[in-house]
């Protein structure tokens, strides 16, 4: 059952999310929800922005989740395009996901020469993507790292 309704605090103070330990990715990277060690299920979602919500069991909060998360990929502070992000953006995300998380990023760290000629097949095709240039940028600016530490010499 959905309840949709609305909270307001108290008081205003700091908050603090401890460091989420698994990723999970729902088909075509279309919502990522990172959550800490559960031992149940969870027991709200609470949703504090457009696409973003936070995840509580136990009266704690255990992790976040965000949906759409193409469309907020941005280099440093700069906001998010609005424009609605490229198919071609889409399938990047999913792959640069792939590299960056185990077991392929335990792969390229191993330098296994077929994970290396994903990540410089990734590489090169965000250089060369044609629209989307600042989404493109966000995950190059990642990947390239990867690249540089790994596939290079």
């Amino acid at each position: 059952m959905r309840l949709t309704s609305g909270l307001r605090a108290d008081e205003a103070r700091d908050f603090r999310l401890e460091v989420t330990t698994e990723l999970c990715r729902a088909p075509g990277d279309t919502v990522l929800t990172c959550l800490r060690d559960l031992d149940g299920p969870l027991e709200a979602r609470i949703g504090i922005a457009p696409d973003v919500a936070l995840l509580v069991q136990h009266g704690t909060v255990v992790g976040w989740s965000l949906t759409d998360p193409v469309r907020y990929l941005t280099t440093a502070f700069a906001a998010p395009d609005p424009a609605p992000p490229a198919p071609a953006t889409r399938l990047l995300l999913t792959e640069s996901l792939d590299l960056i998380t185990t077991p392929l990023l335990d792969e390229v760290k191993d330098r296994a020469p077929t994970a290396l000629d994903r990540l410089r097949a990734l590489d090169q095709a965000l250089r060369t993507q044609r629209e989307d240039h600042h989404r493109a940028d966000a995950l190059l600016s990642l990947i390239g790292s990867l690249v540089e530490d790994y596939a290079n010499g």
